[in-house]
């Protein structure tokens, strides 16, 4: 099992990262099989025309989440890593008027968004609950190609064979020979720490090493951090409304002017530092709902937490360095990927234990790594991070990532730092390990009503107040 850092930690854009990312992501891809199919055989069928489908948790939070201003803007040929938001009104305006997508290396193909999105909430697909099937036609209309898609969970795409494991994932999976440390679990992450006498931090460091240079490696983890922290400082400094209706207010910047006017005069409560956390987390999420730029950690719905508490640990806590950051960000991820490989990161497969539950249990380890704890101190605040958030159902209002994710991702950064700092008070030792607590969010997903998993059909997306 091995997910690169730059796996789980991804540049893109809100709200959504299964719901807006993965599915541009798949217009993408689709795009790139038509090429392929045109390179093969130039002209074949006149290629003329696209369309989509969107499906299950795609379709019931879809105009919340913006997928289909995401399928659109995926057609165009935009990708979520290299996509300006302050870009798409224009995009999506101009699309509108020309019913026309132009995307590189393709003649200019007829695309409605009125009539060529569909929501189609009465067919959900086997293969998984963020489920979407892209089409081509050629000029006589008919169908020239075909492809279903499913957005499994912090922006990852696989195509309907490549769940099913009927081909290869040539686009997300890695060839696992050569890794050092092909750890699948927790308790083999355990082993392999003690025999080599290594940290998570170093395993994980040679593990991306075995497929990058140290210049790229370094390069890119200053790209994730520096992305984190422009995401929290514009989120401190906006203000206004979010779109979608709902009229919730930005309230980062207000709270984080308080903040800043109450340093120095002596009047701040002890508890106020969990205000601090909760601003960092907010401000993200408030980014992420407006569509801005975010890095999936490991979802969009899930992007203040990590950051959140990196932020706290560099400006807060006493002795922190750069070098704690990098260790910071390689256990995360180390985490991330054992909770992806062994369970899911996806609110639509098992509701929100799956993001902010794993976002704070990769977060409550990097603090603890960043903090000089041992490989076990690490393992346990981990867990404990994870086991507190067992059960979250996702239940956005509207299917907007506002009401009530926004917050949680504020309190998931403070349940982070009371993990890592309980862990830091034991020797590692604990009760239960981590291997189990992940198994047990997989099994409450599979128990977990469809309801509660990102289709805004129950919990507080149905009890809202009547304005």
């Amino acid at each position: 099992m091995f997910l690169s850092i730059f796996d789980i930690f991804k540049v893109g854009i809100g709200p959504s990262s299964s719901h807006t990312m993965g599915p541009m992501t798949a217009a993408g891809r689709f795009l790139d099989d038509l090429r392929g199919g045109l390179e093969k055989e130039p002209g074949a069928g006149k290629l003329a025309a696209v369309s989509a489908s969107l499906h299950g948790s795609l379709a019931f939070t879809g105009k919340g989440h913006a997928t289909d201003r995401a399928v659109m803007l995926g057609l165009m040929g935009f990708l979520p890593a290299t996509m300006d938001p302050d870009a798409v009104e224009d995009l999506i305006e101009t699309l509108k008027v020309e019913k026309t997508v132009r995307p590189e290396g393709l003649p200019a193909l007829a695309f409605d968004p009125a009539t060529d999105v569909v929501f189609d909430y009465d067919l959900t697909l086997d293969g998984h609950a963020n489920g979407m099937i892209l089409k081509a036609w050629d000029a006589a209309g008919n169908l020239y190609m075909q492809e279903t898609y499913y957005s499994v969970g912090g922006g990852f795409v696989l195509t309907e064979k490549e769940l099913a494991g009927a081909e290869p994932d040539l686009h997300a999976q890695k060839e696992q020979a050569g890794f050092p440390y092909p750890f699948g679990s927790a308790a083999e992450m355990l082993q392999m720490g003690a025999a080599s006498g290594k940290t998570i931090a170093q395993m994980k460091e040679a593990n991306e090493l075995a497929t990058m240079s140290r210049a790229h490696l370094d390069q890119n983890l200053t790209v994730i951090r520096d992305a984190m922290f422009d995401c929290i400082d514009r989120g401190m400094r906006m203000d206004g409304v979010l779109p979608g209706g709902l009229n919730v207010k930005r309230r980062a910047k207000r709270i984080h002017d308080q903040l800043i006017a109450e340093q120095g005069m002596n009047r701040s409560q002890p508890h106020t530092i969990n205000d601090w956390m909760s601003v960092y987390a907010m401000a993200v999420n408030e980014e992420n709902a407006a569509g801005g730029k975010v890095v999936t950690s490991p979802t969009n719905g899930a992007a203040g937490v990590l950051p959140a508490v990196l932020r706290y640990y560099k400006d807060h806590c006493v002795g922190a360095t750069e070098q704690g950051q990098r260790n910071f960000l390689l256990t995360a991820a180390a985490i991330g990927g054992l909770i992806k490989h062994n369970a899911s990161i996806s609110g639509a497969e098992v509701g929100c234990q799956g993001e902010v539950g794993s976002a704070s249990a990769m977060a409550a380890a990097g603090l603890c790594a960043a903090l000089g704890g041992t490989n076990t101190q690490i393992e346990n605040a981990a867990e404990i991070a994870l086991e507190h958030h067992l059960g979250m159902t996702c239940d956005p209002v509207a299917g907007l990532v506002q009401v009530p994710c926004i917050e949680r991702n504020g309190l998931g950064a403070i349940k982070a730092v009371s993990a890592a700092s309980l862990a830091l008070r034991g020797d590692g030792t604990h009760f239960m390990p981590l291997d189990n607590c992940i198994e047990t969010m997989r099994q409450t997903g599979i128990d977990m009503s469809t309801k509660y998993k990102e289709t805004s059909l129950g919990g507080l997306a149905v009890n809202i107040p009547e304005c």
